[in-house]
């Protein structure tokens, strides 16, 4: 029986992504637990324990992981250059996690959400919501050069909407 394995950084249902991929596999005619075991490992908001959550996964000869984020994405491609890894990231190219989207290369591929083209939107967004707003804050992780990439795209919008 195919055995794939997700981490997710959270708690046991804090995330779409579990939900979403059970209903894909589900939707592909897998059944949980009879034609296909969903290995469900969860970091409960300590990213310490995301690299050890992956080596277990490995441990139990997964067929697959499936892993939100570029956190958890890169500890995988780190864990194993042999287990296909499906990611849901950002800006994947970007995180340096494949080579391109059109030939990723290696043993990483997945979808890109390229959430860097919302970053302008978001901020349009905002203005349309709350449009006597003064000031924006960015907080973002080193970790993740996409998040970086993300707030120097919303920069200029940003001065932008300051000067309407």
């Amino acid at each position: 029986m195919p055995r794939v394995g997700y981490v997710w950084i959270g708690a046991p249902g804090t995330d779409e992504s579990t939900a979403g991929l059970r209903r894909g596999l589900e939707d592909r005619g897998y059944v949980l637990g009879r034609t296909l075991v969903l290995e469900e490992r969860y970091a409960n908001g300590n990213a310490k324990r995301v690299p050890d959550l992956i080596a277990e996964l490995l441990a139990l000869n997964v067929d697959v992981l499936a892993t939100p984020g570029t956190l958890i994405s890169r500890a995988a491609q780190r864990s194993t250059a042999t287990v296909p890894i499906v990611l849901v990231q950002g800006d994947p190219v970007g995180a340096g996690l494949v080579a391109s989207l059109a030939h990723p290369g290696g043993n990483v591929t997945g979808l890109s959400l390229l959430s860097l083209d919302y970053a302008a939107k978001w901020l349009e967004l905002l203005k349309e919501t709350t449009p006597n707003f003064r000031r924006v804050a960015a907080l973002w992780t080193t970790d993740n050069p996409g998040f970086s990439r993300c707030a120097e795209r919303a920069r200029a919008p940003a001065q932008t909407l300051r000067s309407n």
